[in-house]
């Protein structure tokens, strides 16, 4: 038997308008593309903008200045630093340009600096030389940390430099190196020796072969001299000093032992054995 449920009189369907939903949707994505119009055209605009600032003329690198160059010219600066000219001064790879700088042998350090509107200032730290060093049968001029600068000739000349020797070692493996705590020890030695100009015009050859027992030679003086790790210059006044007096004594000298400052011992040449000479003169400390 079916049952009918009566109908309820207070009960009213919701009236749902589908058309008006939809319409506020598509406003919505009206209102969006708009945004997204507008955002897209400032964009462009913006990047209208910085690329005719970038390409301007007025903006574009006309001028290069260099300072603290003495060996190379400003010329050789500006080439080694790869084409600055014409580059906008705001994108100009300075960096880059810096690491082309430094593999110059001649330059210790760089930095650029832009100086609006179209100028780049380049500042460089040169290696001086120290030294000659031999590797194999070839002169190379040194700075005083080791690095190779360039292989000396006729064009370096001018530079009154020694020749040190015992500077390269040979490692187990790969090729032979400039050892560097036997250039640091080489260094001591000149900037040492420098206080006694007399004596620095005079210096010849170096043997660092031997951390502990540094080698010299002066010019016009065959015999070499010992001369320990310290003490170089006060050493080299000594005997100086006595060379005189050792020649009266010891006519063809093989070499000087100065490492103990209250005797100096002389070997003759052509012996096997060395000899007392005696006290050095007490001097001033230098």
């Amino acid at each position: 038997m079916k049952v009918k449920a009566p109908a309820e009189k207070n009960f009213k369907r919701a009236r749902v308008r589908p058309g008006k939903a939809k319409k506020s949707r598509g406003r919505q994505l009206l209102r969006l593309a708009r945004q997204v119009a507008a955002a897209a055209l400032f964009v462009y605009a913006s990047y209208r903008a910085v690329d005719i600032v970038v390409r301007a003329s007025p903006l574009r690198v006309s001028r290069i200045v260099v300072s603290g160059n003495v060996r190379l010219s400003s010329a050789e600066v500006e080439a080694l630093a790869h084409g600055l000219y014409g580059r906008s001064i705001l994108t100009a790879d300075l960096d880059g340009s810096r690491r082309h700088l430094l593999e110059s042998p001649w330059i210790a350090d760089a930095s650029l600096r832009r100086v609006i509107p179209s100028t780049v200032e380049i500042h460089v730290v040169e290696r001086h030389p120290m030294g000659i060093s031999r590797l194999g049968s070839q002169l190379y001029l040194i700075d005083r940390s080791g690095t190779i600068i360039d292989e000396y000739g006729p064009r370096y000349r001018e530079f009154d430099l020694p020749i040190i020797d015992g500077l390269v070692r040979s490692p187990r493996k790969g090729k032979p190196a400039i050892d560097e705590d036997r250039a640091e020890l080489a260094a001591r030695v000149i900037e040492s020796v420098s206080q006694r100009k007399q004596i620095a015009t005079r210096l010849s050859q170096i043997d660092v072969s031997d951390p502990h027992d540094v080698v010299v030679l002066l010019d016009g003086d065959p015999a070499q001299l010992h001369l320990g790790e310290e003490r170089f210059v006060e050493r080299l006044q000594s005997y100086v000093e006595v060379a005189s007096a050792l020649r009266e004594r010891v006519s063809d000298i093989d070499y000087v032992d100065l490492r103990f400052d209250e005797r100096v011992y002389v070997k003759p040449s052509g012996t096997s054995g060395t000899v007392e000479a005696g006290r050095p003169p007490r001097h001033k400390t230098f």
